[in-house]
């Protein structure tokens, strides 16, 4: 038995503290926040810095000068930020923060989960925090309704989970949408793909290319599509349809479409899929969906096949070879038989790209190709980059008529880090493509 559980009850750890100035921060007086909250709420405004720093000063604690401002900071957090999250949320590196517990919070700065020096005081102010998080976002939490998510002011997407639903307390998860959209070259430095898949991605833009970017939760795909939607011709219209508006692309014409959810009652309910048939009518230069989760992949796959090219949009799958599987099943919950998505799927996309988080990162793992087959639908290998290395597929020939690149495979280079010479790793470009050579086996991560 360790010495804390001996204790009897919870001891948080004092080394695993937040720190200021080399000292650990004490838990926020509950006496004081109180005191302040009372004060500051008599009186019609909204809640500034400076009048909670009055409000502390009133209290009549003696604080001293740095104890006084660490407690206008931290009540400042509690009664409009995300509390003791908000030091995290301010390094702009963190994507994710979880709370699975008073003493057991972790983030993600895009390297993996890690533990973060927060501590909360107990079970108590984590709900807390909760339930003023939802209800912030206009919903509410509690035992009726104990599974929330709600998208807050300043970018932040909350997901609360209360006990008996979560076994171990209340769960709170926030997703940071970053103001800040990385470039192309940005994202190459860090290693997300080479100087030759940077080509392919920016020529599927400027040649309107239907695409789906898949991947698992937190591998990079909206990151990488806000950023190719940058690339887009500024005299286009981009119309984005999302369950949560988390894409910010850096264009000039851009309009954003968000779901709702129903009232108590039920009523009120506006879903993607009656999005993307308002978006439809909205002149759109591209269509693009942020996730495809549900019903909506219908309307999503018959506008880009009535003339919405270039359309785009992410799915959740564990590998491209998986991408089949899951347009079966959300074609099936929007009532489409296993022929009518083989078809469809296979007409209306053009190319998937598959993204993944590895030990180096989140990378572009390939390139495929969606064909349709008396099987059914398959995800043929185009460019395979998960072993480090470029290689091309059996399918390479046809995205690279598309994009304007030599069509001819077996080239095999280390993935470009970012600061190495591109240029001579890369393929002879063509604009007109020449005969193909034989193409290498298919790799076994591709096939269906």
């Amino acid at each position: 038995m360790s010495a804390h559980a001996a204790l009897g009850p919870h001891v948080p750890d004092r080394s695993s503290l937040p720190y200021q100035r080399g000292r650990p921060v004490a838990f926020l007086d509950q006496g004081l926040l109180e005191s302040v909250r009372e004060s500051v709420m008599a009186e019609a405004g909204p809640v500034t810095p400076a009048r909670v720093a009055a409000a502390v000063q009133a209290s009549g604690r003696l604080l001293g000068t740095a104890g006084a401002l660490a407690a206008v900071e931290s009540i400042s957090a509690e009664l409009n930020g995300l509390g003791p999250l908000q030091k995290l949320a301010r390094d702009p590196a963190v994507t994710d923060i979880f709370v699975n517990g008073p003493d057991s919070v972790w983030l993600d700065r895009g390297d993996g989960l890690e533990r973060a020096p927060v501590v909360f005081s107990g079970e108590q102010q984590v709900r807390s925090l909760a339930a003023r998080l939802v209800a912030a976002g206009g919903r509410r939490l509690d035992d009726g309704c104990p599974c929330v998510d709600v998208k807050l002011d300043g970018g932040y997407r909350v997901h609360a989970v209360l006990p008996p639903i979560s076994t171990a307390g209340t769960l709170l998860s926030v997703r940071i949408r970053r103001s800040t959209v990385f470039s192309m070259d940005e994202l190459r430095r860090d290693r997300m793909f080479d100087a030759f898949l940077q080509t392919v991605l920016e020529r599927m833009v400027q040649r309107r290319l239907s695409f789906l970017i898949s991947g698992s939760t937190g591998s990079g795909k909206t990151t990488l599509l806000a950023t190719m939607l940058g690339l887009c011709d500024p005299g286009e219209r981009l119309v984005l349809i999302e369950d949560a508006a988390e894409l910010n692309p850096v264009h000039p014409h851009v309009v954003s479409l968000q779901s709702r959810h129903g009232n108590l009652e039920g009523g009120g309910v506006v879903d993607l899929g009656e999005l993307v048939r308002q978006a439809m009518r909205m002149r759109p230069d591209r269509l693009v969906v942020g996730e495809c989760r549900g019903a909506e992949v219908r309307e999503l796959l018959t506008a880009m096949n009535t003339g919405h090219t270039g359309a785009g949009g992410t799915i959740h799958a564990n590998s491209a070879a998986a991408i089949p599987a899951r347009l079966m099943a959300l074609g099936a919950l929007a009532g489409m038989g296993e022929d009518a998505v083989r078809l469809q799927a296979a007409s209306a996309l053009d190319v998937v790209v598959h993204v993944a988080r590895t030990a180096a990162g989140r990378q572009v793992a390939g390139i495929g190709v969606v064909e349709a087959n008396e099987t059914g639908l398959a995800v043929v290998a185009a460019v395979d980059a998960a072993a480090g290395h470029v290689r091309f597929g059996p399918a390479w020939p046809r995205p690279s008529a598309a994009v304007g690149l030599d069509p001819a495979p077996g080239y095999a280079a280390p993935v470009d880090t970012g600061t190495s010479q591109p240029a001579a790793s890369m393929p002879p470009l063509a604009e007109s493509p020449s005969t193909p050579e034989p193409a290498p086996p298919r790799s076994p991560q591709w096939r269906p």
